[in-house]
Formats: structure tokens, C-alpha cells, sequence
């Protein structure tokens, strides 16, 4: 599947949705147009709400990936993401990933 379906699967609430995320996050470090859908999917109320495990929601999930990817563009993507979640959200996930700033954040993924 191309990037456009599998975000369209995600978007759709398809029950492999978060395969489907997933998947466009490993494609991030090599593809810019992932990268720009994932942030983009990272919006999502229902990524938001939706819990891989305690606080972790599918939407950090795709921030981490982004993080992780270390591209300026997945990164400055990864950055305007972290910006739309709400201040107690952003105090939340920057305690999850133990650094001060998001600019710090540095996650492995592997």
C-alpha cells in the first residue's frame, strides 16, 4: 500500500489502523511524505485518545517515530505535532521521554 492508503486506513478508524500507522512511521527516515502524514495523523482526536499502554496514545507514538527518525524534516514535523497537543499533554510526554525541552528528545526505536 502507498502512503495515501495506509493514512487513509488510519483516518478511517480501519481496525489495522494502527498497523497502518505503524507502517508509515517505519517508513520516515526515508520519505518525507510519510513523515508529513504521520505528524499529520498524529492530530487526530482518536490517535490521541487512543492508549498503546498507561499514557502512551497511538498520536505519541507517531511523534516519537518522527523524533527517532532524526531528519530535519521529521523532526521539524515531530515539533509542530508536539505544538498542537494540549499544555498537559506536552508536560506529559516530555516527562515519558524524560527530557526537559522536545528539541532534547532523542528516542531509539529498534
Amino acid at each position: 500500500m502507498d502512503n495515501a492508503e495506509l493514512a487513509r486506513m488510519v483516518e478511517a478508524e480501519h481496525p489495522y489502523r494502527g498497523k497502518a500507522l505503524f507502517e508509515l512511521c517505519d517508513r520516515v527516515p526515508h520519505d518525507d511524505d510519510a513523515a508529513t502524514k504521520v505528524a499529520m495523523l498524529s492530530r487526530l482526536t482518536s490517535l490521541r485518545q487512543a492508549r498503546l499502554f498507561d499514557r502512551v496514545s497511538l498520536a505519541w507514538s507517531a511523534i516519537i517515530a518522527l523524533l527517532a527518525a532524526e531528519t530535519p524534516h521529521a523532526r521539524a514535523s515531530a515539533y509542530e505535532a508536539f505544538a498542537t497537543l494540549d499544555p498537559a499533554e506536552q508536560r506529559d510526554l516530555l516527562d515519558y521521554l524524560e527530557v526537559p525541552a522536545i528539541e532534547e528528545a532523542h528516542p531509539r526505536i529498534g
